[in-house]
């Protein structure tokens, strides 16, 4: 009897052990992604890491972080003029999403063969509508770019000069709208889940990337001057995902 009570005993710890671990489980899940879309003369590659965790008495909504590494690749490339204080009427942070458009102090900067690398933090959001089908947004908070130097046509007031060396932006920014600063992957998307590991996503892409120039400057029309320019793409594509 004693022994049958002692077997009990550890079967019940077991079972209690297993059920938190599954408890645990269901409340977190870690992802590795691979990401592609195209969009107008560009085309961009992800891979990203993402640990989240759900929320909520169903389990339905979902917060992380993550961190991605994002390269997009063009050619002649238009990069407008970035300081949001000469693009925007105005700057003030989330407002400047409703802001007019300086249109009179763009220049264009036309990158003949861009290609930017950049590795951000990023944070990501989603919805279980069901054990299949989910909506996921992500967003790039900070990090860093790399990528190549390119030769690039700087056009203003339909005067052209020749640039030999335009750079990427090498820091990355969420700061709002045209506030932000250098290179930064945003996505939403509609996502399947095939098993217990895989899943796949349709994918629209908003994505920002920065070149500066090294040996020209726009003026703008208060004098400043201007070594960046950003160009903001509306991509499509599709990922893969894998659960750890």
């Amino acid at each position: 009897m004693k022994q049958l009570l002692a077997l009990m005993l550890l079967l019940s710890v077991y079972n209690l052990c297993m059920g938190q671990e599954k408890t645990t489980t269901v409340r977190k899940s870690q992802w590795v992604d691979l990401a592609a879309t195209i969009g107008n003369s560009q085309g961009t590659a992800a891979i990203s890491y993402v640990y989240s965790w759900k929320l909520g008495r169903k389990k339905k909504l979902e917060a992380g972080l993550g961190v991605r590494f994002t390269s997009m690749f063009g050619e002649k490339i238009d990069y407008t003029t970035a300081p949001a204080k000469l693009s925007r009427t105005n700057t003030t942070p989330f407002l400047i999403f409703f802001a007019g458009q300086k249109t009179v102090n763009w220049d264009t900067l036309t990158v003949q063969r861009p290609f930017v690398n950049s590795l951000n933090l990023s944070a990501n959001f989603g919805y279980n509508f069901s054990s299949r089908f989910s909506a996921v947004f992500n967003i790039d908070l900070v990090g860093f770019t790399f990528g190549r130097k390119s030769s690039a046509i700087l056009t203003s007031n339909g005067i052209t000069k020749a640039e030999g060396q335009a750079k990427p932006a090498g820091f990355n920014a969420l700061l709002t709208g045209d506030l932000d600063y250098g290179s930064l992957n945003s996505e939403f998307s509609l996502k399947y889940t095939l098993n217990d590991r895989w899943a796949v996503r349709g994918i629209y892409q908003f994505l920002f990337t920065e070149y500066k120039t090294t040996t020209i400057r726009q003026t703008a029309p208060d004098g400043t001057m201007v070594d960046r320019f950003r160009n903001k793409a509306n991509n499509f594509g599709a990922g893969v995902s894998y659960q750890l």
